[in-house]
């Protein structure tokens, strides 16, 4: 089955808009968007008095080539949530389809889905001994669901769903539904990533972004990977200009060999930083219980998290919790930071609660 057809009917009819840049490329003179013909002042020779490609080539050919896949499978979107809300918006109707999602999970998954007026449906992760794991007898009985919404490594708890499971998951619902695998921390464990299934599984549909292990989530850089008719309807409601050029910059600049070389080695801190802050987790006297997970943070549990929370910002320190989040009563999530900031975290924690 072609995943377009499961797309709202409207929107497959839909002509898109045409901006200027899609008409045209932006060599020659310039008249034909009514922009300003002199650049701003402090340019730095980004021209950005003029309009940015809706899908910058040369970027889009250099994430196509970093992920493994084809450029016809790829579009470039303000963020993982840009992508998330694209998605809802072209195939659930308002008040007739249904989104699944399994809390606790990133909460645009089931925002952009109540912004759509569709019905979510959770399905709560299991708590076991060591990890979380989904809860596949209640997903197979859940009501027939548009998108399925799946998370690994998941935020905020960081368990991985196995390949075979997800792949399993989109056979199961490939006549009524796409199976979303939010790939945004799978830079920081071993795991591959889905993106090349995407040709042989065409409803299942892979996120990535360049927020996390590239450093960039101030520029808001990130990437639907899926069959070229799902790209093709997403295209359509996407704005027309969707990405700033200094964020196409920075970006062309972070996946630049010598700027992944140097990721690398970010990585590879980061987990020994992880390392040091699990064995001091693991012996502290308040901490419940330990998630290492498999991302660039930590889950914990505590008996009182708003507390945790609110003495580690006395001491300067940011951390979240997420208490109200199904089935993390007392949780609280810390994202490893720079060898000083963990250092600033390690003697805040060495003497709480004081």
């Amino acid at each position: 089955m072609n995943p377009a057809d499961l797309a709202r009917a409207e929107i497959r009819a839909l002509k898109p808009y045409a901006s200027a840049r899609a008409l045209a490329d932006s060599a020659g003179v310039l008249l034909n968007a009514n922009e300003n013909p002199w650049p701003p002042v402090n340019d730095a020779g980004l021209s950005l008095n003029r309009y940015p490609d809706p899908q910058p080539p040369a970027l889009k050919r250099r994430l196509a080539e970093v992920y493994g896949i084809d450029e016809s499978q790829l579009l470039i979107t303000r963020g993982s949530d840009e992508g998330i809300d694209l998605l809802v918006r072209v195939f659930c109707r308002a008040g007739l389809d249904r989104v699944l999602i399994c809390p606790p999970c990133f909460g645009m998954y089931g925002l952009s889905a109540k912004i759509q007026n569709a019905e979510v449906v959770a399905v709560p992760l299991l708590e076991t001994d060591e990890d979380w794991q989904l809860d596949l007898s209640a997903i197979e009985q859940a009501p027939p669901c548009r998108l399925y919404f799946l998370c690994s490594p998941n935020n905020p708890t960081g368990n991985l769903i196995d390949a075979a499971t997800v792949l399993a998951l989109a056979d199961q619902v490939a006549g009524h539904g796409l199976v979303m695998i939010d790939e945004a921390y799978i830079e920081f464990c071993d795991r591959p990533s889905l993106a090349d299934r995407v040709a042989a599984q065409p409803n299942l549909v892979v996120l990535r972004t360049l927020s996390k292990a590239y450093a960039l989530a101030g520029c808001r850089i990130g990437a639907v990977i899926a069959d070229p008719s799902v790209i093709d309807l997403l295209g359509r409601i996407i704005a027309p200009y969707p990405l700033p050029t200094p964020s196409v910059a920075a970006a062309l600049g972070a996946l630049e060999p010598a700027a992944l070389d140097r990721q690398r080695d970010q990585l590879a801190r980061l987990a020994e930083l992880k390392t040091t802050l699990l064995a001091q987790l693991h012996e502290h006297p308040a901490i419940r219980k330990v998630w290492p997970g498999r991302a660039n943070f930590v889950l914990v549990r505590v008996d009182d998290a708003a507390r945790l929370v609110a003495d580690a910002s006395s001491a300067g320190i940011r951390l979240r919790d997420q208490s109200a989040q199904p089935g993390l009563a007392g949780c609280v999530r810390l994202t490893i930071g720079s060898d000083n900031e963990m250092q600033s975290l390690t003697e805040f924690l060495r003497n709480w609660p004081s």
